[in-house]
Formats: C-alpha cells, sequence, structure tokens
C-alpha cells in the first residue's frame, strides 16, 4: 500500500472507533510510538507493538466514556502522513472534555513505524 493508501485507512479505522484494527493492520511489528514530554502516566517513548497495544490498554483503563472522534486529514508528505484528532472523552474523576492532538506518522515498506502525538501538556 501507499503512504495515501495507508493514511486513509488509518483515518477511517480510527473515525469508526477501530484503533486495535489499525495497529493491527497498518502498523509494523517495531514500530514505535512517541508522547509529548511531561505526558503523565505514559512513557516518553515504547517500541514493538506490544507495548505499543499496552500503552492503548493503559489508556483505555483511564477513560470512563469515549464519546466520538474527529480526524481532520489525513495530509501526506512522501513517507509520512499527520491528522489533527478530536476526542470527546470523560477521564476518570474528570469531567468531559474534548482532547485535541496532532498525529504524525511515518510509513516504510508499507506499513506504519513510527507515530508522535502533540497535545497541550
Amino acid at each position: 500500500m501507499s503512504t495515501q493508501e495507508i493514511a486513509n485507512k488509518w483515518a477511517e479505522y480510527c473515525r469508526t472507533g477501530q484503533w486495535d484494527k489499525a495497529q493491527a493492520e497498518l502498523y509494523a511489528d517495531n514500530c514505535v510510538s512517541i508522547e509529548m514530554e511531561g505526558a503523565q502516566g505514559f512513557p516518553p517513548k515504547v517500541e514493538g507493538m506490544d507495548a505499543i497495544k499496552a500503552k492503548g490498554e493503559h489508556w483505555n483503563q483511564m477513560v470512563e466514556e469515549f464519546h466520538g472522534v474527529e480526524i481532520e486529514g489525513p495530509i501526506v508528505a512522501g513517507n509520512h502522513f499527520t491528522a489533527s484528532m478530536k476526542m470527546d472523552i470523560t477521564i476518570k474523576g474528570e469531567k468531559r472534555k474534548v482532547d485535541e492532538e496532532l498525529a504524525i506518522f511515518k510509513v516504510e515498506n508499507g506499513k506504519i513505524v513510527s507515530e508522535q502525538f502533540f497535545y497541550p501538556v
């Protein structure tokens, strides 16, 4: 698949809440995930699908209710793509809010090999 095809599939899966399917189908086994410095409760970098899945499970445990997501993009440049995400969520012990972040992905050999997230900390 081309970077554009991967980006489009990623956005489609995320818009429909199929995060696990996106990871299983589109991510390389040795993918790297990078969070913002100072992100509470998450390591700044994890490597490999087992670690990325564990990070996702940790995030799911923090969420009381997921109300929806808006994805703007993707925008492709070479073997990278980006998209903005607005997640309408209620985190356990907090009020409902919309979290906004920018995600940047790198694609090699038809798979996502890195993801990096930018958001207010």
